[in-house]
């Protein structure tokens, strides 16, 4: 399985981005896709994600309200719009696929990582 992502790059605070992430190859479980991020010197941390059943969307208390997974996306696709991002969203940002059973917020229930793509916001 691969992951591509794009849409990452540099932008002020405040300004927005749009993520994008596809994922190719045979994955015999995916119950959803996501997001982590690991900023320099900090532990990878739980973005956002979406169930394929029923659509529910999760989020990480430090960007919910701004970061949003739209649920119009295409098979086996993932985005994630950004808006009003702050300095302190500046990391590379992981593309998940869920494959395991398990909660959201944790790294242990997805199988599959994209390479990264950096976000960097300006002051």
């Amino acid at each position: 399985v691969q992951l591509q992502a794009s849409g990452g790059g540099m932008v002020q605070a405040g300004g927005s981005l749009r993520l994008s992430c596809a994922a190719s190859g045979r994955t015999y479980s995916n119950y959803g896709m996501g997001w982590f991020r690991q900023a320099p010197g900090k532990e990878r941390e739980f973005v956002a994600a979406i169930s394929w059943t029923g659509g529910n969307t999760f989020y990480g208390d430090s960007v919910k309200g701004r970061f949003t997974i739209p649920n119009n996306n295409a098979e086996n696709t993932v985005y994630l719009q950004m808006n009003s991002l702050k300095p302190e969203d500046t990391a590379v940002y992981y593309c998940v696929v869920k494959a395991y059973l398990g909660s959201y917020y944790s790294d242990n229930s997805y199988r599959y990582w994209g390479r990264g793509t950096q976000v960097t916001v300006s002051s």
